[in-house]
């Protein structure tokens, strides 16, 4: 098994968009299977022979994602391990997560793996089996041979396997290392109900008193409707899932299917907060956003929610506080780096840790809220953070 290794320079040429980020050397380590048609992308901040900790999840495209026009693997790692590498920027820029990740937070760097399956080969059917062994067997070959240690966790297209009793990600985590299966999506909606309750406390809005709309509800949706629920908070949910409709539905929560979109962002409310499949903010939506007059917070953890970051200067223009997606995001990472290194160490991963991590993120986002409006809306998110946290 030899992947075909494409430089930085090569990265930049497939995802333009990096040259400009903070770290623009990414490394792609590309897996095929010619005999069953598919792809698996590894796409890396961390330098061959660097030691350093490369993470990110494990995807399996969905069919809405390969389907999209222009999707290859390569093109969807390494922009997601861009958004990956944000997320541990800003946590060390806050200084927030748990005790092991903030010790080795300096070796840790972005990365993601996506792999393109064959339509027998998804998750539960009958080739599953044999897709992930294939999935297995390369990141074998990197932490073999790349000189750098490769760790996967939750991401999408994961579930139940063939067999009606295993699950994929206990399957590789039982195989392979690096891989690890704490539901991170507790730590990332905690994340979110933090830094969301910190940004409208600083607009002057208590959540007893707001409406906020969540677009997705999938886990971390729906542990952002229990917190807000907690706080009286009136919640307006879009949803694709007619079975999660129904469920929000039943505790009296209103819904509007995902076609509705357009008129879903008209509504009063004085948050937005995206946790859908990607793409959520696009300039329609942007606009749509700044079309409404009530609306002062757009957030969430949503992977690749804008796909032309020049929107956020849009939202910025219009005085609207959006926090970057990535930023919101960041405890699930984190929660993925401290079960590895708990594993690795021999001692107990307790989950507790990251979510008491996260009230920092309340802080973080009251402070740059309240800097943003105090310097009439010249700032974005992350430039208040940056100005505040670097003690500029």
């Amino acid at each position: 098994m030899h992947p075909t290794i494409l430089t930085p320079e090569a990265a930049r040429a497939i995802v333009p968009e990096l040259a400009a980020t903070r770290n623009s050397n990414v490394w792609i380590y590309r897996f095929v299977d010619k005999s069953h048609s598919w792809t698996l992308s590894i796409a890396t901040h961390a330098a061959p022979g660097s030691g350093q900790l490369s993470l990110g999840g494990f995807r399996i495209a969905p069919p809405e994602r390969t389907a999209a026009l222009g999707f290859t693997t390569d093109h969807e790692a390494v922009a997601l391990a861009m958004g990956m590498e944000e997320k541990i920027h800003w946590s060390r820029v806050i200084e927030v997560g748990g005790p092991l990740a903030m010790r080795d937070i300096n070796r840790i760097v972005g990365g993601k793996c996506v792999l393109a399956p064959s339509p027998d080969a998804r998750i539960g059917q009958p080739n599953d089996v044999a897709l992930v062994d294939f999935a297995i067997a390369c990141f074998q070959h990197i932490e073999a041979n790349a000189g750098f240690h490769l760790t996967t966790g939750q991401d999408l297209g994961h579930g139940l396997m063939h067999d009606g009793v295993t699950q994929s990600l206990d399957y590789i985590n039982a195989r392979y290392k690096g891989s690890v299966v704490a539901d991170t999506s507790v730590p990332t909606g905690e994340g979110n109900y933090q830094i969301l309750n910190g940004t409208l406390r600083a607009c002057g809005i208590a959540l007893g008193d707001a409406t906020i709309g969540l677009v997705g509800c999938g886990n971390i949706g729906m542990h952002i409707v229990k917190r807000l629920r907690e706080r009286g908070t009136t919640i307006l949910v879009l949803e694709a899932r007619a079975d999660r409709r129904a469920e929000l539905e039943a505790v009296g929560i209103r819904t509007w299917p995902a076609e509705s979109k357009m008129d879903f962002l008209q509504l009063p409310m004085d948050a937005l907060v995206v946790n859908a499949a990607g793409e959520s903010l696009d300039r329609a939506a942007v606009e749509a956003c700044c079309a409404n007059p009530r609306l002062q917070v757009i957030a969430g953890s949503e992977n690749l929610a804008m796909p032309d970051p020049l929107l956020a200067l849009v939202l910025r223009d219009a005085r609207k506080i959006y926090v970057p997606t990535e930023l919101g995001g960041m405890m699930g990472y984190l929660a993925a780096v401290e079960e590895y290194l708990s594993r690795l160490e021999g001692v107990p991963f307790d989950v507790q840790t990251l979510l008491d991590a996260a009230a920092r993120l309340n802080i973080a986002g009251y402070d740059a809220a309240a800097r943003i409006r105090s310097k009439g809306y010249r700032e974005t998110f992350e430039d208040a953070v940056t100005s505040i946290y670097s003690g500029s």
